[in-house]
């Protein structure tokens, strides 16, 4: 991409293509019948993410999947940069708010609750180090579609972003947060929340004993959706919708 550095360790002294990534996306290819397409790459590169994590995915890897020398996928790739975009775009492209969705609250939640879903099918993509930020055509639809829902309510183009960019920040925050709990508990053998529990229960016996913690004591006796992830998502997601129209009044 534009501005950012090229890994020259995964370069290995290819010369990159000259059009944007996105411009030759979207040219018609000039060998029908080949394989080799940057669709091609983003999908398997996400199939390996997927499998096996974030690390797994290195261009010599991503060569050896396809079936070509490594020489062959520079030709449509420049390095590392231009992988993580077709990796950003490709998780993207499964996250579509239905045409019927039309009302900015709405619009702006079913964004929140894609990202979360998304997020948890390919937990690697929080360790995208783009993944935010990365320019891409999916990217750029999706933040039309809700902008385009916050116009006409009276709201400045400042206050539109700061709308979208809020909800996107909540969704990617808490759903990465999810992400890696679920991960550091699945490592330390816990398969269920009372297992979570039972196994830090000495450090938080302890810790309750000392009576510094009542309010959050009181939450470990009373609380009845402890593990219940999905609500705990929404409620913030709501919250974080209902500030944006008092703020707003919209």
């Amino acid at each position: 991409m534009a501005g950012q550095k090229k890994d020259s360790s995964e370069d290995g002294g290819g010369k990159g293509p000259d059009l944007s990534l996105w411009q030759r996306l979207e040219q018609p290819a000039t060998a029908p019948r080949a394989s080799l397409t940057l669709e091609r790459i983003g999908t398997v590169a996400v199939e390996i993410a997927d499998a096996e994590g974030f690390t797994a995915v290195t261009m010599r890897r991503l060569a050896t999947e396809l079936g070509v020398a490594p020489m062959a996928a520079y030709r449509h790739v420049s390095g590392k940069d231009d992988l993580w975009a077709l990796m950003a775009e490709r998780v993207t492209t499964e996250m579509r708010i239905p045409e019927e969705v039309t009302g900015w609250r709405e619009v702006l939640r079913a964004f929140g609750v894609l990202t979360r879903d998304m997020m948890l099918r390919h937990p690697w993509v929080g360790q995208l180090p783009t993944h935010l930020f990365v320019l891409t055509p999916g990217r750029l639809a999706i933040a039309e579609r809700q902008l385009a829902a916050l116009d006409g309510l009276g709201l400045d183009e400042d206050a539109m972003m700061v709308a979208f960019r809020t909800v996107s920040a909540f969704a990617h925050g808490a759903a990465q947060s999810e992400v890696a709990l679920k991960e550091w508990t699945e490592s330390a053998g816990w398969s269920s929340g009372d297992e979570t529990r039972l196994g830090l229960a000495p450090q938080m016996m302890y810790l309750m004993e000392t009576g510094r913690y009542p309010t959050y004591q009181r939450y470990g006796r009373r609380a009845t959706r402890k593990d219940d992830a999905t609500w705990a998502f929404e409620t913030g997601l709501d919250c974080v919708l209902d500030g944006i129209a008092a703020r707003f009044g919209i």
